[in-house]
């Protein structure tokens, strides 16, 4: 998946306006501007669209981490990890969201889709693995649309107590 489109999805998983994601790049460690961000938020067709640089995703995920679990700052900063990929992407959105391998499982999982333990496995592991697999864009859309509807339901409970 692009850059552009990983923003755009975890903007709407999150309903989070641009405001918001400038500060989550900023927790993140990356100063960008909110019309930036409008930039990177357009339609593909938009004549004002520009691609989003991989390090504006990685930062805001960084930032994803600390906002939803907390900075420590007894510990640096890990490295940034560059280009981006989209089992990095899994990885940190893990991460962030403190889900186990079965969690995950269960967000990809649909009647016309199946993700193993095994590929989820593969594809959590270093790149220098011999086991290490790439994460396919379908993988990532169904996970990211898992979550999505994971996160709208958890709303919808918080607001009914």
């Amino acid at each position: 998946m692009t850059a552009n489109d990983v923003l755009r999805s975890l903007r709407y998983m999150l309903k989070i306006n641009s405001a918001r994601v400038v500060e989550i790049c900023n927790l993140g460690g990356y100063l960008v501007l909110k019309n930036e961000i409008y930039d990177y938020l357009r339609s593909d067709e938009d004549p004002q669209f520009v691609a989003c640089p991989d390090e504006v995703v990685a930062y805001f995920l960084d930032g994803l981490i600390y906002d939803r679990r907390g900075k420590d700052e007894t510990r640096a900063r890990p490295p940034l990890e560059l280009p981006l990929s989209n089992n990095l992407v899994l990885k940190k959105l893990k991460v962030a969201f403190e889900l186990r391998e079965h969690d995950m499982l269960d967000l990809m999982q649909t009647p016309s889709f199946k993700f193993g333990k095994a590929e989820l496995s593969s594809v959590l592991r270093k790149r220098d693995h011999p086991n290490y697999r790439e994460c396919g864009d379908q993988a990532l859309r169904y996970f990211l649309k898992g979550l999505t509807i994971r996160i709208g339901n958890a709303d919808v409970k918080d607001d009914a107590t």
